[in-house]
């Protein structure tokens, strides 16, 4: 309240100026790589709560914390946000199952580091569901484009183990004769499988519950009568 002399004996009693209402916060500048990561973040929180199908630009700019503007400078359309998180997942999966699997089987136990690969990649499901939901489960919503990076990914997966199963199966003594091209994509879709059993319930399917499987698998790859069969050299692999 402020009081004012207009005249000689006439004041004038002003009311308090209204209080200014707080500005709302922008969120805060973000560099655009630290942007794009902090809106990929939140894309997949709401994939994972909601599913892919029901991805908007709202619900991620909410789930980020920012503006809608904020969000459309970096993705103008929500079908170009799902391709950059798909992307990212996929990108990362692969870095997980490729980091997990033996670089050179010519000097190791191949049965051993099959074991270490598979139960590798069933953690990695187990600690990032959402992320392997992606890659292992149809999404609906996901374009027609993801699909075949998929199949072209899988493919090139499914090249590398069958190149390492040659030489783990040379290196283990047997079977002879054996069909690598055939075991190596069984056993793909085996690990696949256990895999997709993580995603539907990890409660009831962790890891460690599915080793002895992992195992069971190698039991039906028989080595060759003689244990001792010598390894094989490295001018031979």
């Amino acid at each position: 309240m402020t009081v004012q002399k207009k005249s000689a004996g006439v004041w004038q009693i002003a009311p308090p100026h209204p209080a200014t209402p707080p500005r709302r916060r922008n969120a805060p500048r973000l560099p655009p790589d630290e942007r794009r990561t902090q809106l990929l973040d939140a894309a997949l929180r709401v994939v994972g709560r909601d599913g892919l199908a029901q991805l908007t630009m709202q619900s991620v700019a909410k789930e980020a914390g920012v503006a809608k503007p904020v969000l459309y400078a970096l993705y103008p359309t929500a079908p170009e946000l799902v391709a950059a998180l798909l992307r990212r997942e996929h990108a990362r999966g692969m870095a997980q199952v490729l980091g997990a699997m033996p670089t050179d089987l010519r000097r190791a136990d191949p049965d051993a580091e099959f074991i270490g690969a598979a139960m590798g990649f069933l953690e990695a499901v187990y600690a990032d569901p959402m992320r392997w939901r992606l890659i292992l489960v149809h999404a609906d919503g996901a374009p027609s484009d993801y699909r075949e990076v998929l199949t072209a990914a899988r493919d090139q997966l499914l090249a590398r183990c069958i190149e390492l199963l040659a030489v783990g199966i040379r290196v283990r003594g047997g079977p002879e004769d054996a069909d690598i091209e055939l075991i190596g994509t069984a056993m793909l879709g085996f690990i696949e499988v256990l895999g997709r059993m993580v995603l539907s319930n990890r409660q009831q399917f962790p890891p460690e519950r599915l080793r002895s499987t992992v195992r069971a698998l190698l039991r039906t790859i028989p080595r060759a009568s003689d244990s001792t069969a010598p390894v094989a050299s490295e001018d031979s692999a």
